[in-house]
């Protein structure tokens, strides 16, 4: 019995010292399904991404990713919509939203470097955004709420409207 509850306490214990998983060697898109949204697939594929390194001008997961290459890559790969650009270019696209109102697969965008929409991570619902931060990090969730970024947030954007497959406001 006391064995049982020690290999129990170590398979347990073992889950939390796990090592982030590494991104597929090459991803592929998450397929849809009629009971998600774009918006979902969008949140769900970002998700795949963490752990990702962190390259400056980034725009696959293999070499590393910057903010904006990774939505461009989310979004390319889980929607099938080509958002490229910088973060404030990709910003243009979109329709803007209230904070209140987002849903996973949105753009939340944040002033970073004294300069609006200098940074963007992709929303996966509550309170919390994926993106990749700087040098320092790799893809990662963070919170809106809380911290540095509850403090430079500056915009939400949708980049699809109520009708499945439709991108609003993208050029």
């Amino acid at each position: 019995m006391r064995t049982a509850a020690i290999l129990l306490s170590l398979t347990l214990a073992g889950c939390g010292l796990l090592p982030p998983a590494p991104p597929p060697a090459s991803p592929t898109p998450i397929p849809l399904s009629a009971a998600r949204s774009q918006g979902d697939d969008v949140a769900l594929y970002a998700l795949g991404l963490i752990g990702t390194g962190y390259r400056y001008g980034g725009k696959n997961p293999e070499a590393g990713l910057d903010c904006s290459g990774m939505v461009t890559q989310v979004f390319r790969q889980a929607a099938g919509i080509d958002l490229t650009g910088n973060a404030a270019e990709i910003a243009e696209k979109g329709r803007p939203i209230a904070s209140s109102r987002l849903r996973p697969g949105d753009l939340v965008f944040f002033n970073t470097l004294h300069r609006p929409n200098s940074h963007v991570g992709i929303y996966i619902g509550g309170g919390r955004f994926v993106h990749a931060p700087n040098s320092r990090g790799r893809v990662r969730i963070d919170s809106l709420k809380h911290g540095y970024f509850a403090a430079h947030f500056e915009d939400a954007r949708r980049y699809f409207s109520s009708q499945p497959g439709a991108l609003a406001g993208a050029k």
